[in-house]
């Protein structure tokens, strides 16, 4: 039985018209006629007497009323639970920068929209997320990286991630208009996790330009490393966005470094056969428009 015919039944019992019921619904009259007559022949009953210029339920179209009733609301409601996503988890990978940076306020306003959705947020390092898409141990993940290229993960770029090289403020190439490779000879510096995509890039760079460093710690904590930047043990390069505050309040520099080969962009991945339902597709659609909000801010 098609839900179309008891829609149609339950309009025309409130509209008490035909006319007005096909009015409603947005259907010819003819359609709405239609329906109540393969209702009545598959009750073998009559559901609708007309009284003047109204139609008025039979007694055996009252009781189906009831059931008719009951059987839309609970469509209508199954729909609502599913395309809702009410209940259930969405596992996303991540590194440390964005979970402590970027992604917070985002997952604030996800769970205004779905609050009985559990998000499990896994700090894995970008190789991982991306091995972890592919086997199906996360739906999605959001990682600090050049674009990903590959034929099983669709990725959607966020924004370009500005990378700095901070300092101390009493450094010595503080107040340089540029400083180039070279200029980073004998560099000591703060590093991130081995794993990490662009500290990999930027120790390349530095070995491609011939350039001596001396790695005095590397930690995984990016407040420790801040800190240890702070009181003059090395520089270290780190995304902008994770020493705002630093910058602003004066405890750390920016040493003006750039290279073409260390453009990292915050993107989402997430494997080209996965099934975006509404829960993820909302979570990607607020991931977009906090990136685009951070750029305008930016300028």
């Amino acid at each position: 039985m098609d839900l179309t015919y008891l829609r149609s039944f339950l309009e025309v019992a409130r509209c008490q018209s035909f006319t007005k019921a096909a009015d409603r619904l947005g259907y010819a009259q003819s359609s709405v006629t239609a329906h109540i007559q393969k209702l009545e022949n598959e009750y073998g009953v009559v559901l609708f007497e007309r009284y003047g210029r109204t139609m008025r339920l039979t007694s055996a179209g009252e009781q189906l009323h009831g059931f008719f009733e009951q059987i839309v609301t609970m469509y209508d409601e199954s729909k609502h639970l599913i395309s809702r996503q009410v209940s259930g988890r969405i596992d996303i990978g991540t590194i440390e920068s964005l979970m402590a940076y970027f992604l917070p306020p985002v997952f604030s306003r996800f769970r205004e929209c779905f609050p009985q959705i559990n998000l499990q947020v896994k700090p894995l390092g970008e190789q991982l997320v991306l091995q972890s898409i592919k086997t199906g141990d996360l739906d999605m993940g959001v990682i600090m990286d050049r674009i990903v290229c590959d034929e099983d993960i669709e990725s959607i770029p966020l924004r370009q991630e500005p990378l700095v090289l901070v300092a101390p403020p009493d450094h010595p190439l503080r107040g340089c208009n540029n400083v180039s490779a070279q200029d980073l000879q004998q560099l000591s510096y703060i590093a991130t996790e081995p794993a990490c995509t662009y500290r990999n890039a930027f120790e390349q760079v530095l070995s491609e330009n011939g350039v001596a460093y001396r790695i005095l710690h590397e930690l995984g904590s990016l407040e420790a490393i801040k800190r240890l930047v702070a009181y003059g043990h090395g520089v270290a390069l780190l995304p902008r966005i994770t020493v705002e505050r630093e910058l602003t309040e004066g405890q750390l520099i920016v040493l003006p470094f750039s290279h073409p080969d260390i453009i990292f962009y915050t993107q989402i991945v997430i494997h080209k056969k996965k099934w975006k339902d509404p829960a993820i597709r909302h979570l990607i659609e607020l991931l977009a428009e906090a990136a685009e909000m951070d750029k305008r801010l930016a300028l």
